[in-house]
């Protein structure tokens, strides 16, 4: 009598082909979402920088300075994720100093822009003291994800995914200031309202990077779970504390005024 011998099938087998390498759509999916946020960017910011131009009303210098440095990190982040998309990892990682650099660079200028600039406005009709809050939430969110991201670099998964989490959440005002007034028509000036206006972009980014890891790994990471947490969480207590009236006074006195 013959016998057919029963055979566990190898874990390699046991893998849908299309995701037996994750790592070969990562180069893709990550570029693609580095392309997402210089479309956010340049679609926010570069009206407003024509119209100030021909309007002849300069920023104030230290705005010029943090722009640079900004446009830098975005320019180093493409980079970066290019290099690894043509398996050049030796110079990814020589670059990965100077974005060292940079990030601190980042948070210096990030912080005195806003003060400075908030400052200046106080008096004009422009003035909003309690902003402040949500641009702060933006350098938290950035300040604590960029530096896990940097201490991380040895390890590839956690370091990318939050390395592209904590320009995510430094990339929304670009987004805001192009479907801030739709949002702001169609919800109001509530909480929600103002979080759509404000930080719909950040979730949308985020849950796109959550999606792509369940399709293609069928789990998501650590890293990115807490990097999702921690920048949307500070978030929604930043825009808590724009609608405070108690944040106000304490917002104008960190402002120098």
């Amino acid at each position: 009598m013959e016998t057919t011998e029963l055979v566990a099938p190898s874990p390699r087998a046991r893998i849908s082909p299309r995701f037996a390498d994750p790592r070969r759509l990562d180069r893709d999916f990550f570029l693609l979402m580095v392309a997402l946020i210089w479309l956010g960017i340049l679609m926010g910011f570069v009206p407003e920088i024509i119209d100030r131009v021909q309007a002849h009303k300069p920023f104030p210098a230290v705005v010029y300075f943090h722009g640079a440095v900004f446009l830098l990190w975005l320019c180093l982040l493409t980079a970066q994720v290019l290099l690894i998309r043509s398996r050049r990892v030796d110079l990814h990682r020589e670059l990965g100093m100077a974005g060292a650099a940079l990030y601190g660079a980042m948070l210096v200028l990030g912080i005195t822009t806003v003060v400075v600039v908030d400052h200046d406005l106080f008096a004009t009709p422009h003035g909003d003291p309690s902003f402040l809050s949500i641009q702060l939430a933006d350098m938290l969110a950035f300040a604590v994800l960029g530096g896990l991201a940097i201490a991380l670099r040895k390890q590839p998964d956690a370091h990318k995914r939050l390395m592209i989490l904590a320009t995510v959440f430094i990339a929304d005002a670009g987004f805001s200031r192009w479907w801030a007034l739709g949002l702001e028509r169609f919800l109001g000036n509530g909480y929600w309202g103002n979080w759509a206006q404000l930080y719909l972009s950040d979730f949308l980014l985020v849950a796109m990077l959550g999606a792509y890891d369940l399709i293609s790994r069928r789990r998501v990471y650590s890293a990115y779970v807490f990097g999702a947490v921690w920048g949307l969480g500070v978030e929604c207590v930043a825009v808590w504390m724009y609608l405070s009236p108690w944040w106000k006074p304490v917002a104008t006195v960190l402002i120098g005024r």
